[in-house]
């Protein structure tokens, strides 16, 4: 049974990243499974409306299910209507884009954002997708509360990404993600610059809910080069950081008052029985 529930998360993870879906031979290979055993997962999946296949090509994808528990899940944390203020008042503080990330086992997802840029260049991220983390300011500012075996192990499990899909100066070995790690320690905060696409840059800060506690998630600033100037940079910087150190505060603070209104409703519940 084990077994079976991770070979189904591991089909899940893999159409993640297939919006046009995949071929059942495909697939198998990919996963390193019999078709045959592919296929009776898959079929599972059809059965429960978390995967279709498509009549035309027989591809099989994902359906909008798994996005909208998701988004049912963050919704009833509370989290993004009590950090949404935060995020639209560094917004209009910086003129550009603001994400906020959370944690999420080895890695990170974007979870809410704020556009500032209100003419002009505006830059739009996706959302709801991991992070690449050693060519983004996000990535390398939460990477860099880790130990460097273990942020080099994360790295080289995620990969530093496609080269046509990352922005020129982009980190392409070990030597200068942990490099670029101690100068992220020593700033305080993740910078990249013409990395995680071309002609974008960022400021980023890690969340923590206290300074002894591992970081619950990360925000950002982005925006085009032609913006985000070196002295842009550093005008923004304390600013990302002043913004992570108020949402580290209402972080505890949401997921308490939650847990508070969770328990009165179960002894409201067992009062009235």
């Amino acid at each position: 049974m084990a077994q079976q529930i991770e070979r189904t998360l591991d089909i899940i993870e893999l159409l993640v990243d297939e919006p046009a879906g995949l071929a059942l031979g495909e697939l198998a290979l990919r996963i390193g499974l019999p078709k045959s055993a592919a296929h009776r997962l898959l079929a599972e999946l059809v059965d429960q409306g978390y995967a279709q296949q498509d009549p035309a090509s027989q591809h099989y994808k994902l359906t909008m299910r798994l996005v909208v528990l998701g988004f049912r899940f963050l919704n009833n944390t509370g989290l993004t209507d009590a950090c949404q203020p935060v995020l639209d008042g560094l917004a209009e503080r910086s003129g550009e884009l603001v994400r906020m990330t959370v944690v999420d086992g080895k890695n990170l997802v974007w979870v809410a954002e704020a556009q500032g840029a209100r003419h002009g260049l505006r830059y739009d991220g996706g959302f709801g997708r991991r992070v690449n983390l050693s060519a983004t300011a996000t990535g390398k500012s939460w990477l860099a509360t880790l130990s460097d075996d273990d942020a080099v192990a994360i790295v080289l499990n995620q990969g530093f990404g496609d080269p046509d899909e990352v922005g020129p100066s982009a980190l392409r070995s070990v030597s200068t993600l942990l490099d670029e790690l101690t100068s992220t320690r020593a700033r305080g905060f993740g910078l990249a610059v013409n990395e995680g696409e071309p002609g974008i840059s960022a400021v980023a800060a890690v969340i923590r809910v206290s300074e002894n506690e591992p970081c619950v998630g990360t925000v950002s600033v982005t925006g085009p080069l032609i913006r985000m100037t070196p002295e842009a940079q550093a005008e923004l910087a304390p600013l990302v950081v002043e913004a992570a150190q108020v949402l580290g505060r209402l972080w505890p603070v949401r997921m308490h008052q939650s847990e508070v209104q969770r328990q009165t409703r179960e002894l409201l519940a067992q009062a009235n029985r």
